[in-house]
C-alpha cells in the first residue's frame, strides 16, 4: 500500500515539496509580522484588526503542513481502508472557517467602534531618548507586513493550481487579505494623524467585508466537498468545468446512464449507474477531457447496474 503522495505523478510530488518549503517560510514570516505589529498596536482599530488577522493567518499554513504530513506518511489501514484522501478537504474546511470568522469578527469590531464614535488616539513613545509619534512605528510595521504576504501569496497560487489544492489556494487568499489589511491600515493610521477619527475603523470595516466574501465562498466549496457534492472550481463554488466535461463525455459513451461524480481531496471519482460495465478496461487518461497535465486527477470510474 502506498501513501497519497506516492500515487501522484513525479511533477506533482516535486510541487508538493516546494509547497511545503514555502509554507514553512510563510509561518516564519507571519510570526515575525505578528510580533512587530503587537509591539506597536496602540489604540488603532486598524492595527488591532491587522494583528488579529495576521495571527489567525497562521491557521491555513499549519493545516496545510498537517494535511501534507498525513498525505506523505499515512497509509490505508483496517480503520481507514480508503486512505486519507479527504484530509486535505478537512484542512480546507478548517481554513475556510478561520477566514470567514476573521472577517466577521473584524467587521463587528470595526462597526461597533464606528457606531460608538470612539475617537482613537495615537500617542508618543520614548525611544533612544526622544519622543516619537507612535504612528510612525505603526506605519513601519504595516509596511513590513505588506511585503511577505504579497510575495508568498503570489507564489502559492501556481502551486495550488498544479496540485488542485484548495487549502493552499485558501492560504493564498488569506495572504491577499493580510496585505490588503496592511495597505488599508496605512491609510487608517494616516487618517488618525490627520484627525479623521473615523478613517481608522472605516478602513478596517472595508477590509473585513472582502475577507468575509472570500471566507464564505471557500466555506461553501469545502462543505460541498465533504458531503460528496459535485467537484467545484478551485476558486469559488461554481461546478468544475473539467468535471462537467467529463460527465458529458461519460454520458455520450454510455447513453441513458446516470453519471455521478465526487471530489475526494485532489482526486475525482466517477460512478456510471444504470448500465453494465464495458468488457474492455477504460483508459482513464484518454477519457479525461481536460488538459493532459491534469489527467492524474481522475482516480477511478466505477459501474453500477442500478
Amino acid at each position: 500500500m502506498t501513501t497519497i503522495v506516492d500515487a501522484l505523478p513525479d511533477e506533482q510530488r516535486a510541487v508538493m515539496t516546494r509547497a511545503i518549503h514555502l509554507e514553512y517560510w510563510n509561518i516564519g514570516w507571519t510570526i515575525s509580522i505578528v510580533v512587530a505589529m503587537g509591539l506597536v498596536l496602540g489604540q488603532s482599530q486598524t492595527m488591532k484588526t491587522a494583528w488579529i488577522e495576521d495571527t489567525l493567518g497562521l491557521v491555513p499554513p499549519l493545516m496545510f503542513l498537517l494535511a501534507a504530513h498525513v498525505e506523505r506518511h499515512w497509509k490505508p489501514s483496517r480503520r481507514f481502508p480508503f486512505g486519507f484522501h479527504r484530509v486535505n478537504s478537512l484542512g480546507f474546511f478548517v481554513a475556510a472557517i478561520s477566514l470567514a470568522t476573521v472577517g466577521s469578527v473584524l467587521l463587528w469590531d470595526s462597526a461597533s467602534t464606528l457606531l460608538a464614535a470612539e475617537h482613537a488616539t495615537v500617542g508618543s513613545v520614548r525611544l533612544f531618548g526622544r519622543d516619537i509619534w507612535l504612528g510612525w512605528l505603526m506605519l513601519a510595521a504595516q509596511l513590513y507586513s505588506l511585503i511577505p504576504p504579497m510575495i508568498i501569496g503570489r507564489k502559492e497560487l501556481p502551486l495550488a493550481e498544479a496540485l488542485n489544492d484548495k487549502l493552499l489556494h485558501t492560504d493564498a487568499l488569506m495572504n491577499k487579505a493580510n496585505w490588503l489589511t496592511g495597505a488599508a491600515g496605512i491609510a487608517g493610521v494616516l487618517g488618525l494623524g490627520l484627525g479623521w477619527w473615523w478613517a481608522d475603523s472605516l478602513a478596517a470595516a472595508i477590509i473585513s467585508i472582502d475577507v468575509i466574501h472570500d471566507g464564505i465562498s471557500a466555506f461553501r466549496a469545502a462543505t460541498a466537498e465533504l458531503v460528496d457534492g459535485a467537484p467545484r472550481e478551485q476558486s469559488g463554488n461554481d461546478l468544475s468545468a473539467e468535471a462537467e466535461a467529463l460527465r458529458r463525455e461519460l454520458e455520450r459513451r454510455f447513453p441513458g446512464a446516470d453519471v455521478r461524480m465526487r471530489e475526494t481531496g485532489r482526486l475525482i471519482r466517477a460512478e456510471v449507474c444504470g448500465v453494465p460495465a464495458p468488457v474492455e478496461p477504460i483508459d482513464l487518461g484518454e477519457l479525461w477531457p481536460g488538459r493532459s497535465e491534469t489527467a492524474w486527477r481522475l482516480d477511478a470510474v466505477s459501474f453500477s447496474a442500478w
